[in-house]
């Protein structure tokens, strides 16, 4: 969907001093719009024990970011090295970050266990013994199976490579135990970009129906469900947001209700990424080109190494021109990568563009920069961070053919076998 009013109307009268300041391309995200987010997702789920939000720093990994969560008392949701280590320079310790990582490494154990370790969350049955040392906390990603649905984005978990089975779950907590641990959590991740709040109540309420059934069995008690991310944003103007007042409240009478018979309930996490910065960022584009064949194409001077999400999905990103809403034309909008996919929008209705227009591609606070890749050897633009106070801050430079070749500088290193 558009932007929120409010961003625009602090970032519209000031952006074209902002590109002549900075130059095109630029990812632009919001931190006032960040921190009133955070700050409703915590005051909605307020009536649940324990609540905590982990970002999933994949959807936007940037230092100065992830800041932003720490002062929130938000922790982490880490699946690679680099993810631990950008957490962990936050200051962020132990049960502060989850890792949840699939086909897992020594590497990743040693990373994992090392700077005072994190909650270790296991993908499959068979890494039990693979830990080189079992920690006291432990966490498996469940995966259902036919006992669950998923949703169009990330499949139907039958056919996921995530997580461990339903007929394996019972024994990796048994094996975890013998292996030394002593306390437990409960993982999934069955929906990505999910809007119905229902699915989400549903989830919670088949994790802490499965706590029941392993503390039963194993006479374990949890000390965490994490019914990981999946919260949805609307990127077309007509979708309606997610209603996470009503999600919380109807999780928040599941562990009432769980409490009450049971004397006790887990804490819940959840692990949003897109939710807490997608609508929060806008990738900033000039009209370089309009090139008319059988279509008629506005070039841009970004490409999908900056958001590849419409080329990769075909996923929708609202795009507004700056200071243009009248008269409409349908065009393709595309970047300069040998790529034909290489479009941000195709047959999109916008105003007409004429060279040097500055576009505004929505929704990109997440998913975005992240994603990017240098084939063609292009490289990934800058990112600005629009501060609450006003100011424009560059939080990472743009990338060069230096970044790009360093890892063709390296000693002669010539093996022969034999």
């Amino acid at each position: 969907m558009p932007i929120s009013s409010d961003f625009e109307q602090r970032l519209n009268p000031i952006l074209k001093q902002i590109v002549a300041h900075y130059g095109t391309p630029f990812h632009i995200y919001d931190e006032k719009g960040i921190r009133e987010t955070g700050e409703g997702l915590k005051q909605a789920f307020s009536g649940v024990a324990g609540f905590k939000e982990y970002y999933a720093v994949k959807a936007l990994p940037n230092p100065k970011i992830l800041e932003i969560m720490k002062s929130m008392d938000f922790g982490f949701d880490c699946s690679s090295v680099a993810e631990l280590q950008l957490s962990r320079e936050t200051g962020a310790r132990g049960d502060e970050i989850m890792f949840t990582s699939n086909n897992t490494s020594q590497t990743d154990f040693s990373a994992a266990a090392a700077e005072g370790g994190c909650v270790l969350n296991l993908d499959d049955i068979s890494l039990v013994d693979k830990v080189p040392e079992m920690p006291e906390l432990i966490c498996f990603r469940y995966n259902p199976g036919e006992r669950r649905t998923g949703n169009s984005i990330i499949g139907t978990p039958v056919e996921a490579k995530y997580g461990v089975s339903h007929d394996q779950l019972l024994e990796a907590y048994r094996k975890a135990q013998a292996r030394g641990a002593k306390r437990f959590g409960l993982h999934t991740m069955l929906a990505s970009n999910e809007l119905n709040y229902r699915y989400m109540v549903e989830t919670a309420k088949m994790l802490l129906e499965t706590v029941v059934w392993i503390s039963g069995e194993l006479g374990i008690q949890f000390e965490f469900i994490n019914i990981g991310g999946g919260l949805g944003i609307p990127y077309r103007p007509e979708e309606r947001p997610l209603d996470i007042t009503s999600m919380a409240n109807e999780i928040t009478e599941l562990f009432d209700a769980f409490r009450q018979q049971h004397g006790y309930a887990p804490s819940m996490y959840v692990e949003s990424g897109r939710y807490m910065t997608g609508p929060h960022g806008v990738l900033v584009t000039q009209a370089i080109n309009r090139k008319e064949i059988y279509r008629t194409y506005v070039g841009v001077d970004a490409c999908m190494s900056a958001l590849m999400r419409p080329g990769m999905y075909g996923a929708y990103h609202h795009i507004t021109v700056l200071g243009k809403s009248g008269e409409a034309e349908v065009v393709d909008v595309a970047g300069s990568l040998c790529e034909n996919n290489d479009k941000f929008a195709i047959q999109r209705s916008l105003p007409k563009v004429a060279d040097g227009d500055i576009l505004c591609i929505h929704d990109t606070g997440a998913h975005g920069h992240a994603m990017g890749f240098n084939y063609n050897g292009k490289a990934r633009p800058k990112e600005l961070l629009l501060r609450s106070d006003g100011t424009v801050e560059m939080i990472r430079r743009e990338e060069t053919l230096d970044d790009l070749f360093a890892t063709l500088n390296f000693e002669a290193d010539v093996y022969t076998p034999g």
